[in-house]
This record gives structure tokens, C-alpha cells and sequence, in this order.
């Protein structure tokens, strides 16, 4: 079959095995990570812990956290802060360089004033995780609790070595931890194929899998009525390849607008005239408005919580604090109704702060001008900015409604189907976004080496498509 003779073609070309080989051995050598924990840490106690805290605000923000820790965070690992403080990082420094000239001028500079900005984002990366695994190792570490199967209090770290030397070298590992898989990521960059920083948050998601498919196994084999079990399984199964399907759709969706190269006539001969389209994604954002919505939303839960239980109950201030961790919590019931609106109205606003940042329609078509380009029926300049800027507005407001909706899908279906959130959750939210932009970014960069090797792409009919060109041109 064509797409086979895809799959065969890619270990053909000598470079391409190479890297992906890396890739793949890079990998596998960051989830090995995962599974060494920090010297004193009990790793039972603190599964135990996470799984006490998975129904309230505090276990939600741990989740999040392990999530993109690639479990590490649950299992006590040297990984334990993942690879978190240097998007940190890298995002700080990319709104920064909005406000800060000099940022802005380095990233008109080209390869120096990018790598230049890529040291300031390692140097931020060591602070960050200084920063983040101090906070950790004097609370999570410190955390007790009763275990119901033992009847005994369980501690995280024993009580005799808790104490600065620990919090100093447990600081010190996880930091190294993060700086290793910044530079593993970077490895992968220049000697692999895919983006390596996405692909070690995508592996990390994915490692999740099997044990979502395990609960749904079980879910069938320990039902009373077995039948019923089996079809809820394979609708689950069905809606599940329909999201992707949809997800892949609008991450690949553009907005299309023709741009017109103007003539130039240089001795007899004449160019340019060219036709050729200006793409403008529908997700401009991506996962980032989901991510900085849920931060916003817990926030306020946790606040609410922890001044809660230091009022008097029944008191005015004590009904507040209640109203407010109602709002932005998902009730032990299903979904609230004010949740469902503060968490869209945040995700809209995030939409259209995150495209205003990171597309600039007057740079855009002030490139144009100076290329001599321009969208036909527009005036090139102010009036070429306003009309991408009029066009981005609204492809943006689509592009939101598509992540308010994978947004709020996971709590439906957990909520609908009764079904736990560790399924749910790969049927929309920051998991499904993150693995499906991914993996298709590697897929388009396999592709484009296929097609510079004269392999053809996954879509171009295969090899034998390829052959029966290459016959036509000898003729």
C-alpha cells in the first residue's frame, strides 16, 4: 500500500534514520528520568497524597502540574518540575520583548540576537526552577496525611531529615533535572527531527495512555450488565477519533488571503506578477489561552479555600468566600454554570491577547511594501495593516469558540459519560491541543524531507507515484 511504502521510504534516507533514531533514543532517556526519585522521598506516600487531593483545588493545580512534568511530579523524580520554568522563561522573555527596546531590537537581529535572547531564557530557566523547587520542597515535601487502608499518618519525606540540607539538594537536583531536559530538547533541535520541547511535553501526555486504556478495560470487565459497557466503551472510542479528526481540521485551518507581486521590468525581460496567498491560522493562539485560563480560575479557588477555613462559618465574609469557590470550581456534581462562563469569557480574552502579541499586521504589511506585494483592492500600508488586522479579529473569534468547546469537552464527557477525568481529559483541554500540534509538526517535517529526496509525501500516491514522475521526465 501507498502510505507503507511511505513508512519504508523514511528509514531509506540515511539523514532522516538518523534523526529520528536520536529523537526517539533522546526520549526514551527523558521518561527514564521520570522514574528516578529524589533521595528521602517516598514515593508511595506521595502517590497516596496526590490521589487524597485529586477531587479539590489543590489537587487540580498539582495535576496540571504533573501533567506537564510527564508524571515526574507524582513520583518524586529528579524531572519533578519538568520542563515548565523554561517555557516560563521563553514566554516572559516573548512579552517582554513587546515592551523592552532593546529585547525588540535583538529579535530584529537575526541567528545573534536570537541566540542572544536564548541565553537570557536558559539564565531565567535556572532561577525559575531555584525558585519553584524551594517553594516545593518546604510545602508538598512537608505534607502529611492519614492513610486509611494502614491507619497510620504517612509523611512525604521523614520527619528526621527534612530540614534546609534536604530542601538545598533536592533544589539543586531538580534544577539540574529541568537544565537536562532544556538541553535534551536543544539536542533534539539541531540533531533531531520536531521540535524537542514540545516533543518531551507530548511524550510525557502520552505516557498517560495506557493507563486510561486500562480503566476503560476494567470499566467493561467488572460491569455488571457487560453489553452496555462495551457500547458506552466503543462511543467513547468513536467520539474520541472524531475530535482528532476535528482538532486536526481547524490546527491546520487558514484563513487565505491573496497577495499580488507587482511587476518589475528590468531590461526585455519583465517579473514578478505572481499570485500567491497570505495564510493566516485560525488557532493563532494555540494552547496557551486554556493554560493561562485555568491558571486564573485556580487561583482565586485556592485563595477562597485557604481563607475559608479561617472565618467564622456562617458569617458574611464566610458566604463570599463559599460564592467564589463555587464560580470557579467544577462542583463534585458536574459543570456550573458560572464556570462554564468564566472559564470561556477568559479563554475569548486570552485569544485575543495572545494574537495581539504575537501578530503584528502593521510589521506584516510594512514586509509587503517593501517587497513590493500587495492584497489587490487594498491600499498598501496603514490600509493593508487595518484590513489584516479587521480579518484577524474575526478568524480569531472562531479560532476561541474552537477552544472554548476542546476546552470544556473533558468535564462534559466526564460529567455525561460518569467516567474518570484521566480519560476524559484526552478528549480535549491542554493534552489533546498539545499532542495533536505536535505530532503533526513532526509529520509535515518527515514530509518535507520525503518530498526533498524525491520520495514524495504521506498524501503524494507513494513511491510508485514518484517513479512513474521521474519515468515521465526521462521521456
Amino acid at each position: 500500500m501507498p502510505m507503507f511504502d511511505q513508512f519504508r521510504n523514511i528509514f531509506r534516507i540515511a539523514e532522516l534514520r538518523r534523526k529520528i533514531l536520536i529523537t526517539v533514543g533522546l526520549l526514551a532517556f527523558c521518561r527514564l528520568g521520570v522514574y528516578v526519585p529524589l533521595p528521602g522521598v517516598d514515593t508511595q506516600a506521595l502517590k497516596g497524597y496526590f490521589q487524597q487531593l485529586s477531587h479539590n483545588e489543590l489537587g487540580r493545580v498539582l495535576g496540571m502540574v504533573n501533567l506537564f512534568a510527564g508524571g515526574a511530579l507524582g513520583q518524586g523524580a529528579i524531572f519533578g518540575l519538568g520542563i515548565m520554568p523554561y517555557i516560563s522563561a521563553s514566554i516572559i522573555f516573548q512579552l517582554l520583548a513587546t515592551s523592552i527596546p532593546s529585547l525588540e531590537r535583538l529579535q530584529k537581529e537575526g541567528e545573534a540576537g536570537r541566540k542572544r535572547i536564548n541565553q537570557y531564557t536558559r539564565i531565567a530557566t535556572v532561577f525559575l526552577c531555584l525558585f519553584q523547587a524551594f517553594i516545593m520542597t518546604s510545602t508538598l515535601y512537608k505534607f502529611s496525611y492519614m492513610d486509611p487502608d494502614a491507619g497510620v499518618m504517612r509523611h512525604i519525606v521523614p520527619l528526621d531529615i527534612q530540614g534546609v540540607g534536604f530542601q538545598m539538594m533536592a533544589a539543586l537536583m531538580m534544577t539540574s533535572g529541568t537544565v537536562l531536559l532544556m538541553w535534551i530538547g536543544e539536542q533534539i533541535d539541531e540533531h533531531g527531527i520536531g521540535n524537542g520541547i514540545s516533543l518531551i511535553i507530548m511524550i510525557g501526555i502520552m505516557d498517560r495512555l495506557p493507563a486510561a486504556l486500562t480503566e476503560m478495560y476494567d470499566s467493561i470487565t467488572m460491569a455488571e450488565d457487560q453489553q452496555s459497557a462495551f457500547l458506552k466503551v466503543a462511543f467513547l472510542m468513536a467520539l474520541f477519533i472524531g475530535v482528532v479528526v476535528v482538532i486536526v481540521y481547524i490546527t491546520l485551518g487558514q484563513r487565505r488571503i491573496p497577495v499580488q507581486q507587482a511587476k518589475h521590468v528590468r531590461g526585455p525581460r519583465v517579473y514578478g506578477g505572481q499570485k500567491q496567498f497570505l495564510p493566516l491560522r485560525v488557532n493563532q493562539a494555540g494552547v496557551m489561552p486554556i493554560i493561562f485560563a485555568q491558571a486564573l480560575l485556580t487561583i482565586p479557588a485556592l485563595m477562597a479555600t485557604a481563607l475559608h477555613q479561617k472565618v467564622v462559618a456562617g458569617s458574611f465574609l464566610s458566604n463570599v468566600l463559599s460564592f467564589i469557590s463555587d464560580a470557579v470550581s467544577v462542583s463534585s456534581g458536574g459543570l456550573t454554570l458560572s464556570y462554564i462562563f468564566l472559564y470561556s469569557l477568559l479563554i475569548l480574552l486570552f485569544c485575543y491577547f495572545w494574537t495581539a502579541i504575537t501578530f503584528n499586521p502593521q510589521e506584516m504589511a510594512d514586509n509587503m511594501k517593501n517587497m513590493g506585494s500587495f492584497i489587490p483592492g487594498i491600499r498598501p500600508g496603514r490600509r493593508t495593516a487595518e484590513y489584516l488586522e479587521d480579518v484577524m479579529m474575526r478568524v480569531t473569534l472562531a479560532g476561541s469558540v474552537f477552544l472554548i468547546i476542546v476546552a470544556v469537552l473533558p468535564q462534559i464527557v466526564a460529567s455525561a459519560f460518569k467516567v474518570q477525568f484521566n480519560i476524559a481529559g484526552f478528549y480535549g483541554g491542554t493534552s489533546l491541543l498539545i499532542v495533536v500540534g505536535v505530532a503533526l509538526d513532526a509529520v509535515q517535517r518527515i514530509e518535507s524531507y520525503l518530498v526533498m529526496h524525491r520520495y514524495g509525501g504521506f498524501g503524494a500516491g507513494g513511491s510508485s507515484a514518484v517513479r512513474r514522475r521521474r519515468i515521465r521526465g526521462r521521456r
